[in-house]
């Protein structure tokens, strides 16, 4: 492993970083603060306009990272056929990174649909009112779930990250290779003896 990609890496990691960061501090500050506004019908819109304002920057970020990611992907395809775990982390990072893109083009549907019905009274950003509108309160029952799972899964992206830090350590991935070396022995051996097989027959 001997190709350097810094510039990948760092827009691999501080795109994560940021929306890691930014959606966390969107489910604790800026939805938290938005109930302390005096007036009801203007909580919503105080919580909207601040996830407007970060929208465009989480998408540059979202995008850092995903294009990051790929790099890093190309670069590590054929130490992942061999080394004994990264093929499982990696399949982790997948899964994490769909789920919180996912999460995240909702929670932009949903606050749209919010910003739509005006200004509505509501307790805060992802909490309603008994006099809250149905179709604005369901919309924020739903945020109100997804603004912890986008930080939980792309906070699950950063651990991911830390595995895979060290799963580049020499000693880690020879342990890595001598580990699989086994399975792969034995899935050459099947295909050489259902070759001979063929070739007899």
């Amino acid at each position: 492993m001997t190709q350097r990609l810094t510039v990948s890496r760092a827009m691999h990691d501080v795109g994560l970083a940021a929306w890691f960061g930014g959606s966390l501090n969107g489910a604790i500050g800026l939805n938290g603060a938005a109930s302390d506004v005096d007036d009801p019908r203007q909580r919503a819109r105080v919580a909207n306009a601040g996830w407007a304002r970060w929208t465009p920057f989480n998408a540059l970020a979202i995008g850092a990272h995903l294009v990051g990611g790929f790099q890093l992907l190309r670069r590590d395809s054929g130490r992942a056929a061999v080394q004994s775990g990264l093929a499982s982390n990696t399949a982790v990072k997948f899964g994490l990174t769909g789920g919180a893109l996912a999460a995240t083009a909702y929670s932009r549907v949903l606050g749209q649909r919010i910003m739509a019905a005006g200004d509505v009274p509501v307790a805060g950003g992802t909490d309603p009112l008994p006099q809250t509108p149905p179709d604005v309160a369901k919309a924020q029952k739903q945020l109100k779930v997804l603004q912890w799972a986008i930080p939980a899964m792309t906070g699950g992206l950063l651990v991911s990250n830390s595995l895979a830090g060290e799963q580049e350590r020499p000693i880690e991935a020879a342990r890595g290779i001598l580990k699989a070396a086994p399975s792969r022995a034995a899935a050459a051996a099947t295909g050489l003896g259902e070759t001979l097989k063929q070739a007899v027959s």
